[in-house]
């Protein structure tokens, strides 16, 4: 059978929602659980359109909330596929946010969600290769490796590392908190 391969722009999706009262939290600004909603959705339809298959959210590997949302401002989000795997597909979203009066435009979070490819029993199928075509792609897809490694060694260090140490507990001193073991 023979490998297919897409572009990183067949994955694109965009959506755009204009936020309303009903989605703010006791601050008066858009909750960020709200966005994180439409995030999940959008990473599920990047990643569901690049496979051609159901996708799950494996993880959330990024989430940086960057400006604060205002009621009445149209929220548009684009993602793509910056990476692939066997089975498994990193999706890098932009979040803007629009005052529709104004025109003014700002960047407001960026996140990115590894997403798996499953078929109709539940079990992971192989994605197609992905084919950068330009200069972007080919950033996106080394930062995806250069975060896939840090992820890799950060679960390491949590394997390895001695938490109980006197050098450890001696070292935490330097924090703001108080360690009563009893």
């Amino acid at each position: 059978m023979e490998k297919i391969y897409k572009t990183v722009a067949s994955s694109h999706v965009s959506i755009s929602v204009l936020m309303l009262p009903s989605h703010t939290n006791f601050s008066g600004k858009i909750h960020g659980g709200y966005i994180l909603s439409l995030l999940d959705q959008i990473a599920f339809a990047c990643g569901s359109k690049f496979s051609g298959n159901y996708c799950v959210t494996a993880s959330v590997d990024t989430v940086n909330f960057l400006k604060p949302i205002e009621v009445g401002e149209l929220v548009t989000m684009k993602a793509s596929v910056n990476y692939v795997g066997k089975s498994s597909m990193i999706v890098g979203i932009r979040v803007e946010a629009e005052n529709i009066q104004t025109g003014y435009k700002k960047h407001c979070n960026s996140s990115y969600f590894t997403m798996v490819a499953k078929d109709n029993e539940g079990n992971s199928v192989p994605v197609p290769g992905l084919i950068l075509s330009n200069f972007e792609d080919i950033k996106r897809f080394c930062n995806s490796l250069k975060q896939i490694s840090l992820k890799k060694e950060r679960d390491l260090h949590e394997e390895e590392f001695n938490y109980t140490s006197k050098e450890t507990l001696e070292a935490l001193k330097k924090y703001n908190i108080q360690i009563n073991l009893d």
